[in-house]
């Protein structure tokens, strides 16, 4: 499975813990309201949910109204299919939720963690932050020693565009630490003490937030970035 398949996998199961959807309503929240794959479709949505059916983590059910299941014939369509987390999907989210290897700290697999933040456990959450800042960190690193090579064969634009790069970083490196000490203090994004009421704050738009810190030429760290 590719990193991309199973970024939407646990994006899909997660989106599908909250409550039932729609094909038509989980491709917007997908592309809005986590804000972690752009120009979605379709042709990528559908396969996704056939093989999560197929797992048995999944199920499909009739519209949930009786103005969906009328207006569908009456209009010659099929009605809309609605898809359910069953236990076993539950219980694959909630493994997936807690894995914190490498691939939890790369670019676009992180704003999808945090984007489900809120129902995510605080152990796991500063073990994937702290993951995110070590991997920022090393590839901050990697900038500077590129840069500290190359600046003499470099004219003034290539040198700015490298300096926004680092700069990039660096600002999510601060933001971490902001996140990390909130944590460490028994703190959610609200500033409450309350620990695990997060989730208003990363599951409407918070990953879409995220600082950008894409590569830039000469940077030598295109090794780090998610595909």
């Amino acid at each position: 499975m590719s990193r991309r398949s199973g970024i939407l996998e646990f994006a899909v199961l997660g989106l599908l813990r909250e409550s039932p959807m729609h094909g038509y309503e989980l491709r917007k929240r997908l592309n809005t309201s986590l804000g972690v794959f752009r120009a979605f479709s379709y042709g990528t949505l559908y396969p996704c949910l056939k093989t999560l059916l197929a797992s048995g983590w999944l199920i499909e059910e009739p519209g949930n109204t009786s103005e969906d299941a009328l207006a569908a014939p009456l209009a010659g369509r099929r009605a809309k299919i609605v898809y359910r987390l069953t236990a076993q999907g539950k219980e694959r989210f909630e493994e997936l939720l807690s894995q914190t290897g490498p691939d939890a700290y790369e670019d676009e697999t992180f704003a999808a963690r945090f984007a489900f933040f809120g129902q995510t456990s605080r152990d796991v959450r500063m073990r994937v932050l702290e993951g995110r800042r070590s991997r920022l960190e090393e590839r901050l690193e990697k900038m500077r020693a590129s840069l500290a090579r190359t600046r003499e064969r470099l004219d003034d634009y290539t040198l700015e565009l490298q300096r926004h790069g680092m700069e990039s970083v660096e600002r999510e490196v601060r933001w971490l630490n902001e996140l990390i000490e909130s944590e460490r203090a028994g703190r959610d994004l609200t500033g409450s003490a309350t620990g695990e009421s997060a989730q208003q704050n990363t599951t409407s738009g918070a990953s879409g937030a995220l600082p950008r810190t894409g590569d830039v030429p000469g940077a030598d760290a295109s090794d780090d970035t998610a595909t």
